[in-house]
């Protein structure tokens, strides 16, 4: 056949993917730092967003940030004291699990554990599918306002017109009424007699739920780095933070 002559869409979003000798740097760059700084730090990322990752980077530009491979972290790090490239600093090990990171930094615990602590102050964003419900949002019945009932309604302004047709296609059952946008009690969908129930805490969020919450501006997730535990080069020893980061994994100092 004659080769198509028609326009072709090129995605200009291909990421290339990790090679080998971008993993032989990540684990040189690690092995690197582990005698140039005097602690290293495991921490955990809940509702990762780059964006925020990025401020802390710059906060802590002179410290050292790697987010890789746990495998391939651990392997750095080492198993066990005969491949263990600094005296006990394989403690570390048991807790690269999930979504963490490595530290490199000679700020003291003292000086970065609050720093770390206060993050999630001003980082919220809007929840993503999978994410976890950390407390109810409920509409109330009625005129629905912007922020669906977060503030009170003599504060805040009925929602446009225009998002009713968007809010019937998720589910929830309005109608229009002399040119507002009403919720009404009806069959279609979770409710009680307060209102809409768009989440409850504990609940895992769908898509649907997530862009109702967009919606109504509501920001569920907040960006948090939890340190697990940190490892001093003046000490050689491991100090844990988290006291349940390790439920569930087998004590290893048995295997000095």
């Amino acid at each position: 056949m004659p080769k198509s002559k028609r326009s072709k869409v090129v995605y200009m979003t291909q990421v290339n993917k990790k090679t080998r000798e971008d993993k032989d740097r990540l684990f040189e760059n690690i092995r690197k730092c582990i005698p140039e700084y005097q602690h290293c730090f495991v921490f955990s990322v809940d509702n990762m967003r780059n964006t925020y990752l990025k401020d802390v980077r710059q906060e802590l530009s002179d410290s050292r940030l790697f987010f890789g491979k746990t495998k391939l972290m651990a392997r750095a790090l080492g198993h066990g004291p005969e491949d263990s490239y600094a005296d006990n600093i394989y403690h570390l090990t048991p807790y690269l699990r999930g979504t963490v990171g490595l530290i490199f930094t000679n700020r003291t615990p003292d000086q970065l554990l609050p720093y770390l602590a206060t993050l999630s102050q001003d980082k919220v964003d809007f929840a993503r599918a999978g994410a976890t419900a950390p407390r109810d949002f409920v509409v109330p019945y009625g005129t629905i306002c912007a922020t669906g009932g977060e503030v009170p309604a003599e504060y805040d302004v009925p929602i446009g017109h225009t998002l009713e047709p968007e809010l019937r296609r998720l589910g929830v059952p309005v109608r229009m009424v002399k040119g507002r946008v009403v919720l009404e009690e009806g069959p279609e969908g979770p409710q009680e007699s307060g209102g809409y129930v768009v989440c409850r805490e504990g609940d895992i969020l769908d898509s649907r739920q997530t862009r109702l919450l967009k919606l109504f501006s509501v920001c569920l997730s907040e960006f948090k780095i939890k340190v697990l535990a940190y490892w001093s080069a003046a000490t050689t020893q491991v100090t844990p933070v988290d006291p349940e980061a390790m439920d569930g994994v087998e004590d290893i100092e048995g295997s000095d």
